[in-house]
């Protein structure tokens, strides 16, 4: 993600810091300096880097259990409003994605427990029912906020693990389209709740109410794309109009090839039409601007192009997209040489299509694909 900084690698898992995470630092900061002084700033501080730890020990809670099922992770990022884990896929075993869901709110009731035994934490209820963690000591505070991080996480709505946790549960007996169109409609009857509380007193609730509606939409769309590219050939849907470069080319010319087509990525062939790499728009013209005009491609490009056979399926290529997070695949025939592209385009306009067709069950958020 742009904007972030690697702190460093955990298990083969990048942990990154957004850049807004530092600015919300020195904003804590300087609002409890200015109310209680150079000590009060200083617990303020304290309080906020160990509720973030904890946040990140609730995404590995994730991104372990992940991995017994074979889920690569990437990376994990900080962000003001929480934590990211980049999980490759998601699993669409019910018991797979209840067990990954479940284990981040698990962590912090495990964190609160050990406060509580170990450490001497109290817990107020009183407190806890009205979201009040101002009071008592950094224990106690640690342990609620820890709690109120499990409970609100398991909210029933996309992309919070309860959102997932209630897919998993209802796919053990609708199938998983049908069990997420389910849950991404509650999930957006959650954020109209949430919406609606935000507009007497609390505008961060309008916030979360908008990011937990998109979210839940786009899941349901994502999972319906999935569902329609079953047993579908990728040359249904591949591109087989396209410029392409070569690595010897230089910069300045791929720059005429930009201009005089309408493609935002280009995929970069050898000799024998074999993807070598792939170069971006934006990627050419930071390159015309710090390398020059007679840069080479090669030097540039980014590779390897994900690939998959003509003779796949398109749900191979739409996974590729998700879980390499690349613009494009690319399509060979059986001696490797480039025949076609697909990408997140490609099958958008195939869906439309599909959508446009009298008489058949149009696939979407609120309406079940046939033989789903």
């Amino acid at each position: 993600m742009g904007w972030s900084l690697r702190i460093g690698t955990v298990a083969g898992t990048a942990v990154r810091i957004h850049i807004t995470f530092l600015l919300l630092l020195v904003w804590i900061f300087g609002v409890n300096y200015a109310a209680g002084g150079q000590q009060a700033a200083w617990d303020g501080l304290l309080f906020t880097v160990l509720l973030f730890a904890c946040v990140l020990l609730h995404e590995f809670g994730h991104i372990f259990t992940a991995r017994a099922f074979g889920v690569a992770t990437p990376d994990v990022i900080l962000l003001p409003i929480g934590g990211v884990s980049r999980l490759e896929r998601i699993p669409e075993e019910p018991r797979e994605e209840f067990l990954i869901a479940i284990a981040g709110p698990a962590v912090n009731v495990v964190i609160a427990a050990l406060l509580v035994l170990l450490g001497g934490a109290h817990l107020n209820l009183h407190q806890l029912a009205t979201l009040d963690i101002s009071g008592g000591g950094l224990v106690d505070r640690l342990a609620a906020v820890n709690l109120f991080l499990a409970v609100f996480n398991l909210i029933p709505a996309f992309p919070m693990d309860g959102g997932r946790v209630l897919r998993a549960l209802l796919a053990t007996r609708l199938g998983y389209v049908h069990a997420t169109e389910i849950a991404a409609m509650i999930g957006q009857w959650v954020a109209f709740a949430l919406g609606f509380l935000g507009l007497f007193g609390n505008p961060l609730l309008i916030f979360i109410a908008i990011f937990v509606y998109l979210a839940a939409s786009s899941e349901a769309h994502v999972v319906a794309i999935r569902a329609m590219s079953r047993g579908v050939p990728v040359t249904a849907a591949m591109m087989t109009q396209f410029a392409t470069l070569t690595p010897d080319e230089h910069v300045d010319a791929a720059v005429e090839t930009l201009l005089r087509t309408r493609q935002g990525e280009f995929p970069v062939v050898d000799a024998a039409s074999h993807p070598v790499g792939v170069l971006g728009r934006n990627d050419l013209i930071r390159a015309m601007k710090e390398r020059g005009p007679d840069a080479r491609v090669a030097e540039t490009m980014v590779g390897p192009l994900p690939t998959v056979g003509h003779r796949s399926c398109l749900d191979e290529a739409f996974r590729l997209l998700q879980e390499k997070r690349v613009p494009a695949v690319g399509v060979v025939d059986a001696a490797g040489r480039l025949i076609g592209l697909i990408s997140s385009e490609t099958i958008g306009e195939m869906l439309m299509v599909h959508r446009a067709k009298p008489g058949d069950v149009k696939p979407g958020p609120w309406s079940r694909p046939a033989g789903a």
